[in-house]
Parts: structure tokens; C-alpha cells; sequence
């Protein structure tokens, strides 16, 4: 009897989504949903609700470690990696959304794409976007993974790989995981840094981006360079 009245609720919240998507359901209804596809036999309900109190948010549990998933909030390994996949397949969804070699004409072109490289990311990551003569993206290279509060930049390694590249110019990309997209002090030397590097062997810095959740804050459209 029980079995029955949970596959009559699970396929109510099926039809749900599939009448509304997601916008009005809540972050517990949404994990829940996820969990059904991994867990068959169980009330999934109760569980999205432990797992949201115990990670802190809907977000904390798609970011939290797969072993910490199952030993703090009682999932299988199976459970636990698929949740882990949501910040991975976002940011690969999102950088699908741009054909190949998009063109960057355009502070908010630069903005979305560079929003695309971040997506799931927790802590600090530096990206130089290689550009071709029309603006195209020729290759966007994680040139730098830090800490939550810190990614050293270096110069010589953003010239390094522009001309790797074959770059006709650049732009340089990092998130601020603590969600400001003002840039810091340290952001703005070590752009003027960047800059005098570049135009060293005629490459021109178009833009730094600067990251935060869904937000950016462009250089250039500010006038800092």
C-alpha cells in the first residue's frame, strides 16, 4: 500500500515539472525530484529535507564532497556521485550553449561567456581567453585554480599562452566565489601588469572579466583599461 501511494506521488511531481519546470518548485521538491532517479524504493521527500538541513542549502549539497554525502547524509555511492554531477554538467551545459569559436564583440558577450567558465566553480580560477583577428574565441585556458580567496596571476605565463595560441589579442577572466564583483586593488595592478606584458609582443588586453555567480564586471566597459 505504501509502495502505491509513493508512485502516485512521485508520478504527480513527474507531471508537475513537466507542466511547469522548475521555477515554483522549492529546493527540497527539486532534490527530491533528482533523488527519485537513484532511489527507488524510498521516500526521498524526507530525505532532500535531511540533506538541505544538514549541507545548508540546495547548492551545498550539489557542491559537498561524494564521500561526505554519504557518510554525513546517509546516501549510497551511486546517490552521492550523481548529486556531485550537477556543478560539472552545468558548467558543461553552459559552455555548449556557445558554438564553437564564439565571437566576443562586445562587453556583454565577453560578460556571458566568461559566466559560462565559472559555473559550480567554489574557489578562485584565472582564465585567458585567446582571441583570434574577428574577436573569436581561439582557446580559453584555466591558466590558474587557487584558493577560495586567492589565485596568483603571472604575467609571463598569460604571454606564454596567448602566443601558444597564436592570439591576435586576449581576455582574462576570474571569479569572485564570495559573490562582489567589484575588483579588488590587487585585481586592478595586476590587470595594468597584464596589459604592459601583452602590448610588449603586440598582443592587446580587450577585457578583464570579473565573476560572481551570475554577474560579471567588465574592465573595459568600466573604463579601467
Amino acid at each position: 500500500m505504501d509502495k502505491n501511494i509513493h508512485k502516485g506521488h512521485r508520478q504527480r511531481v513527474k507531471n508537475r515539472y513537466l507542466a511547469e519546470g522548475l521555477d515554483h518548485f522549492q529546493d527540497h521538491e527539486v532534490l527530491e525530484l533528482l533523488l527519485f532517479y537513484c532511489i527507488p524504493m524510498k521516500d526521498t521527500n524526507a530525505l532532500a529535507h535531511t540533506l538541505i538541513k544538514e549541507f545548508g542549502s540546495l547548492s551545498g549539497v550539489f557542491d559537498a564532497d561524494p564521500k561526505d554525502l554519504c557518510s554525513r547524509g546517509g546516501l549510497t555511492e551511486n546517490s552521492a556521485i550523481l548529486l556531485s554531477l550537477i556543478p560539472s554538467l552545468s558548467r558543461r551545459y553552459n559552455r555548449g550553449k556557445f558554438k564553437d569559436k564564439p565571437q566576443l564583440n562586445s562587453s556583454s558577450k565577453a560578460g556571458e561567456y566568461a559566466v559560462s567558465l565559472f559555473t559550480g566553480r567554489l574557489y578562485e580560477v584565472f582564465y585567458v581567453i585567446c582571441l583570434d583577428s574577428q574577436n573569436r574565441v581561439n582557446h580559453a585556458t584555466l591558466l590558474h585554480e587557487g584558493t577560495i580567496n586567492e589565485a596568483p596571476v603571472y604575467p609571463r605565463l598569460i604571454v606564454e599562452t596567448a602566443l601558444r595560441h597564436q592570439a591576435n589579442s586576449i581576455m582574462v577572466a576570474h571569479n569572485h566565489p564570495g559573490g562582489s564583483m567589484q575588483p579588488s586593488k590587487a585585481d586592478i595592478e595586476v590587470t595594468k601588469r597584464i596589459k604592459v606584458a601583452a602590448e610588449a609582443i603586440s598582443i592587446k588586453l580587450l577585457d578583464h572579466i570579473v565573476v560572481a555567480g551570475e554577474g560579471y564586471y567588465s574592465f573595459a566597459e568600466n573604463g579601467l583599461l
